[in-house]
């Protein structure tokens, strides 16, 4: 077996080392070999979102006055199931307003077939609403979920004290006959899962299946 010749360049390095670290000795005076690792920063605080004062969602009150009182908190769910879910976007200046902070009122509009739904902000901040709201009709002749319109939804801010609506639109009954009747309209806020009932009524005509004809604008739309 022949022995491996080792090139006179590698040889000269391998001494080159051996000198610098003879030259070192066993104590470095490099200050980052002795300083102990900076100790890792504390996580931020998160906001978990809940709402300031949930007890003051639970109050009732009837849904024909244009006051800012609160109906009776329902439990908000997907579209044709108990309630349907306000639209999830928010935007604007402020918190997102909750429905435990919000009052909700129902009054008729000066037009046949509008019902006015007002949302004042009585939290102690203020908050901002963006989008549609969840409406539905529910009665003795079951439940319509509103179809939301063409427009475009605006940043609405409120301060306390303050409130805003949106506009119901619904088909009234000139049939003759007896139509449908409807009893009470559960409202859930944009970005909300909570809903409110405010009693109303509403008679519609009885329709073939093509559509109810009630749609909901957005918050912050009309007059």
């Amino acid at each position: 077996m022949r022995a491996r010749k080792i090139p006179a360049v590698a040889l000269v390095a391998v001494a080159a080392g051996l000198s610098l670290t003879a030259c070192g000795g066993g104590g470095s005076d490099d200050a980052s070999a002795t300083t102990p690792p900076a100790a890792p920063s504390a996580p931020a605080a998160q906001d978990t979102g809940a709402p300031a004062d949930p007890a003051s969602d639970g109050s009732n009150a009837s849904g024909s006055s244009s006051q800012g009182s609160q109906g009776s908190e329902g439990s908000g769910g997907s579209d044709g199931s108990g309630g349907s879910k306000g639209s999830t976007s928010g935007h604007g200046s402020g918190a997102r307003c909750t429905t435990a902070n919000l009052g909700l009122s129902a009054s008729y509009g000066m037009a046949e077939g509008e019902i006015l739904v007002n949302f004042q902000n009585n939290g102690p901040a203020t908050c901002t609403l963006h989008g549609f709201p969840g409406v539905d009709l529910s009665g003795k002749d079951g439940t319509i979920s509103a179809a939301r319109s063409s427009l475009t939804a605006p940043d609405v801010t409120l301060r306390h004290g303050e409130s805003t609506r949106a506009t119901v639109h619904f088909p009234p009954n000139t049939s003759g006959g007896s139509g449908a009747t409807f009893t009470t309209l559960v409202v859930t806020p944009p970005d909300e899962t909570h809903s409110r009932s405010l009693s109303v009524t509403v008679n519609l005509p009885v329709t073939d299946g093509s559509g109810s004809g009630v749609s909901v604008d957005p918050v912050g739309t009309g007059k």
